[in-house]
């Protein structure tokens, strides 16, 4: 039989297409709308998205004949195809777990206890705390502070609610603490706040630069992308103080000295421009500051930065080479540039090189930003940030106040002006300018830095409510939370790290006394006398009117409809028309969304960090995530088998301290110090040491963390502080996640808990090996 013929050709297998727009045949047919029916009997899967990180798996939910959610299976969309991580895999068990929260909980005073209440008695008594601080100190004297894992309509409902309902100026969200520093440099250099380019583009590019990115952990099935480059023969180039699991794969790694990204960006620019790798035609046609720019990075050679960087000179020259002679490059970054006091000019300093070197608006050239919350790109679009409205419109700016005020039906006197961030809030309730503040969707008392001050922060508030699904570390505290949905009670929108806007779909009804954070919204307004503008009754409808709220902006989601999201599986914004395909790559043609059409360079000059090195803390701690949890490890803390693969945090340190693993190590900085188990590594740099910060007091990263702000994005400076380690007698014990009164801890997450080993690997213990 030759190789030619018929028969055997027919008999090889068809190869998959590595590029995650083309589906295999038929498989298209399963991205229904609706619930399909599975084998089993009675069963239903119903289409959804993971509820977790913003690449936004597509997954399907079991149902089963009585309409429970009781397992999950991986979906081939686009975006995964196929693939789940740990989280993704486990995210299910939230919604009917025992610790949900399934009625008010209320005290007038922290003294007493929680006890369940009616709704009508939560919410009479939040109205009436609400009304007798704003009436006594202002309506600023209130505060909001929503979450970027909201649907996009809640997000929206969010910035309304605050500033029409509330009518306070004091309006955030905790993607303040995630994304700021990127949507700040984007806005500066392009017009535009969302990544450039969709995923499939990494599969064409020549060179991959991941800058403050974990990606295999924070991130996994974003891998199968990284991968896929790698087959084609494209180089990676990893900047990270760790060797991470993507590091250790990659062509470089530069492990530099937390927070000093700057100067290593300036100084690989410095070479390219050196070298003649600079696009000047490019920059001639499409820029403006591009010489302002190159004469800024002539301050650094290779030679200083590398001493800032601590890092040899030769990589900086290895790495403009790399990516300034690759036919095709991109970069991508996440907070391990972002959480600084120097965000902002961390993230230019990327967008700066990516630039000068014509990596822009092409199909495998270009730049983003990862994002870390599911809807940490839409959350931050349509209102519910200190200083925008609906659509990414300033709130200062005249005109945009004026368009936001005819959709709501209020006068332009009405509208608040922008308010302040998420931790100079906390500052102004230390201060009793905020005596009043509601949450929702967010955990402070774990994921905000300086915990002593933000515990002063939140203890000198006179109400604060909350709504959540399960009873987070900041809800302890309140006097009244509301038991919402989780995202599978409930549909709506998010907008993942291609700004790609992809539709969850409902797949059960919400335990008996649940109520939706929209519903929660409008009841509220209603009894604050604002219930004539939020008479909303679905997130349809809810939906359509954020649509027309963003239309004819950068961040237009008019042409988006639900019928569409469930069509397609996902639609890039902007998307002006419903016969619009969608924006996947933005600049093409050079074309920014300034009103000159030009990319507007900006000059970087590096910083040291906030924290100052002495001798009694000469070491620098940074903080992250792990694969088996997310963010305050609310949820995750509460799923056995994500518990038991990553039972507590550790620190992470160099062999040359003399350690061995799961000693007793204490951490200490200015603000505090605290005991953890040692994993010793040779995959961090001597000067740092790294802690996951998923967990609360005792064992809390950000206890330790500072809360020095970047002066423009005002994000907090996570990722350096100043440090000392030395040995302990007793590790701290990782406390059991809070519960309702009368609940008690789920005792599948109780057992490896208290384990005080480190993990194996800083990939966390898997659970085979345990005994």
């Amino acid at each position: 039989m030759t190789a030619t013929d018929p028969a055997e050709a027919a008999s090889r297998p068809v190869p998959i297409s590595l590029d995650p727009s083309i589906a295999p045949p038929g498989t298209r047919n399963f991205r229904d709308a609706g619930g399909i029916p599975a084998d089993q009997d009675g069963e239903t899967l119903v289409p959804t998205h993971c509820c977790f990180c913003g690449v936004q798996c597509g997954m399907y939910l079991r149902v089963d004949k009585g309409g429970k959610v009781f397992g999950v299976e991986p979906r081939n969309h686009d975006i995964n195809r196929m693939r789940l991580c740990p989280k993704g895999i486990n995210a299910y068990q939230q919604v009917n777990h025992p610790d949900r929260l399934t009625a008010p909980l209320m005290r007038r005073s922290r003294d007493e206890e929680f006890r369940e209440v009616s709704w009508d008695e939560a919410l009479d008594f939040t109205v009436s705390e609400i009304r007798r601080i704003q009436e006594a100190h202002g309506n600023d004297a209130f505060g909001l502070l929503g979450g970027a894992s909201l649907y996009s309509e809640k997000t929206y409902l969010v910035g309304k609610f605050g500033r029409v309902a509330l009518k306070t100026r004091h309006v955030d969200y905790n993607g303040r603490l995630c994304m700021v520093s990127a949507a700040g440099a984007n806005k500066l250099s392009f017009g535009i706040d969302r990544a450039a380019n969709p995923f499939s583009d990494i599969l064409l590019t020549d060179c991959l630069l991941i800058a403050g990115s974990n990606v295999g952990e924070c991130f996994p099935v974003m891998t199968q992308y990284v991968w896929g480059a790698r087959d084609r023969g494209a180089a990676l180039i990893v900047v990270d103080p760790r060797e991470t699991a993507v590091a250790r794969t990659a062509d470089v790694h530069v492990a530099l000295k937390p927070g000093t990204d700057s100067a290593f960006f300036n100084a690989v620019l410095h070479v390219i421009v050196a070298e003649g790798l600079t696009d000047e035609p490019y920059l001639a046609a499409h820029t403006t500051g591009w010489d302002e720019v190159r004469k800024a990075v002539q301050d650094y050679p290779p030679a200083r930065s590398a001493g800032i960087c601590g890092i040899p000179e030769a990589q900086i020259v290895q790495v403009a080479g790399m990516f300034g002679g690759a036919g095709k490059a991109m970069a991508f970054h996440a907070r391990g540039i972002e959480h600084h006091s120097q965000g902002v000019e961390n993230c230019l300093s990327v967008i700066n090189m990516c630039v000068a070197t014509g990596n822009l608006g092409k199909p495998g050239a270009g730049y983003g930003t990862i994002t870390g919350q599911g809807n940490g790109q839409g959350g931050r679009e349509h209102g519910q940030k200190a200083d925008l409205l609906p659509g990414g419109r300033s709130i200062l700016n005249e005109e945009h106040r004026r368009q936001i005020c005819r959709i709501w039906g209020i006068e332009e006197s009405e509208l608040p002006t922008a308010g302040t961030s998420m931790m100079e809030m906390v500052w102004q309730m230390q201060r009793q300018e905020i005596r009043g503040l509601i949450g929702i969707c967010n955990n402070p008392f774990v994921s905000l830095p300086n915990y002593t001050a933000v515990k002063q922060g939140y203890d000198t508030l006179e109400f604060h409510a909350q709504f959540d699904f399960f009873l987070s570390e900041t809800a302890t505290n309140a006097h009244v939370v509301f038991p919402v949905t989780v995202w599978a009670e409930d549909e709506g929108v998010m907008a993942n790290t291609e700004a790609r806007v992809v539709k969850h779909n409902k797949a059960q009804e919400p335990p008996a006394g649940v109520r939706t954070d929209t519903w929660v919204m409008c009841e509220l307004a209603k009894r604050l006398g604002a219930g004539d503008k939020f008479a909303f009754t679905s997130s349809r409808e809810v939906f359509d009117e954020l649509r027309i709220a963003s239309a004819g902006t950068v961040n237009d989601y008019y042409g988006i409809t639900y019928e569409r999201l469930e069509e397609t599986g996902g639609i890039m914004w902007p998307c002006p028309s419903t016969d619009h395909p969608g924006t996947p790559r933005l600049f093409e043609g050079g074309r920014t969304y300034h009103p000159d059409g030009k990319i507007h360079m900006q000059v970087v000059e590096w910083h040291a960090p906030m924290d100052p090195y002495n001798e009694e803390y000469p070491l620098s701690l940074t903080t992250g995530r792990t694969v088996a949890h997310f963010l305050s490890g609310n949820q995750t803390r509460r799923l056995g088998a994500l518990v038991e693969q990553t039972p507590r945090p550790w620190v992470e340190i160099h062999p040359s301290h003399g350690y061995r693993n799961g000693d007793p190590v204490r951490v200490t900085t200015r603000r505090g110090s605290e005991v953890f188990p040692a994993l010793v590594t040779e995959a961090i740099r001597p000067d740092t040491v790294f802690i996951p910060y998923h967990w609360p007091v005792p064992t809390a990263a950000n206890a330790l963390t500072i809360d020095a702000l970047d002066p423009r994005s005002k994000i907090p400076e996570y990722k350096v502080c100043a440090a000392r380690i030395e040995p302990a007698e007793r590790i701290d014990e990782v406390p059991a996640p809070p519960t309702a009164p009368g609940h008690e801890a789920y005792p599948a997450t109780q057992v490896s808990r208290t384990d005080p080993l480190p993990p194996t690997s800083s990939q966390g213990r898997g659970t085979a090996e345990r005994s």
